[in-house]
């Protein structure tokens, strides 16, 4: 079942709902399109730092509510602190860090992230669809950095669309910030598969599944080491990565992976 995250009073911002080894984070503020407020970044921060030390979690799927995914910041929010002393630079700067930090925990997180997206992510929320190490997406979504069209270039969601794909793409749909389909989002590199429409979460609970059946451990080295060799050079990813399979060998679950596999048996993982 889904539980609430206690965040305000009210409709609560972000639902939990842990199954199988499986958490599924779900953004609830349909009304609002999903925006990331303060209390989305808070709800999602803190859930994604206890998921962290949680070991009995192998995978997780970031879902939303509505017919939209994510419409990114919370411009309501953000304008309304124009009024401040001064015109609203600090609570901007703390919002944008906050949300950057968020981001960016998802890539840290030990198991891997999972995207199901069934409706339109924009700004943000198409940063937060890059920021995930996998997406599933709806054929009826939409993606799309609109920043350019209010005067306000989608600076932080350019970061993550530049390491998902290739730099022309991701330049057109910042300078144009037109929607592009989920078809083409597929093409470029932005998502890994394209569903029916109302099946994208559970194909992608299925996929969490799938891969929360392997070795902990294992997914939690491999996944740390594709994004620290990204950012290497050749010959420095290629010392880096030798280094992390000596390491990986040494370990009890490689040990048995191999021994299972010469064996023609399932392993036993152990996660260690």
């Amino acid at each position: 079942m889904n539980v609430p995250f206690p965040l305000v009073d009210g409709p609560p911002a972000l639902l939990q709902e842990r199954t199988a080894g499986i958490a599924v984070l779900t953004l609830n503020r349909p009304e609002q399109r999903n925006s990331l407020n303060e209390a989305m970044l808070v709800g999602l921060s803190e859930c994604l730092a206890a998921i962290a030390q949680d070991h009995t979690v192998r995978a997780v799927v970031i879902a939303a509510n509505g017919s939209v995914f994510c419409a990114g910041h919370d411009l309501r929010e953000l304008s309304a602190h124009r009024s401040d002393a001064d015109g609203g630079r600090n609570y901007f700067r703390e919002i944008m860090a906050r949300c950057s930090a968020m981001m960016q925990a998802l890539i840290a997180l030990p198991q891997p992230t999972i995207a199901a997206v069934q409706g339109t992510a924009t700004a943000a929320g198409c940063q937060l669809v890059a920021s995930c190490d996998l997406a599933v997406t709806s054929a009826a979504a939409r993606f799309c950095t609109p920043g350019v069209d209010i005067g306000l270039f989608c600076s932080t969601p350019m970061v993550a669309l530049s390491r998902n794909v290739a730099p022309k793409h991701a330049m057109e749909m910042l300078l144009t910030g037109e929607m592009i389909s989920a078809e083409r989002a597929e093409r470029i590199g932005l998502v890994n598969r394209v569903v029916q429409p109302g099946t994208e979460r559970d194909e992608a609970v299925a996929l969490a599944r799938r891969i929360g059946s392997k070795s902990a451990l294992t997914v939690k080295t491999g996944k740390q080491a594709f994004y620290r060799q990204r950012e290497m050079r050749l010959e420095d990813a290629y010392a880096y990565a030798s280094q992390v399979m000596v390491d990986n060998m040494m370990a009890r679950d490689a040990a048995e992976g191999i021994g299972s596999f010469i064996e023609k048996r399932a392993p036993r993982w152990e996660d260690r």
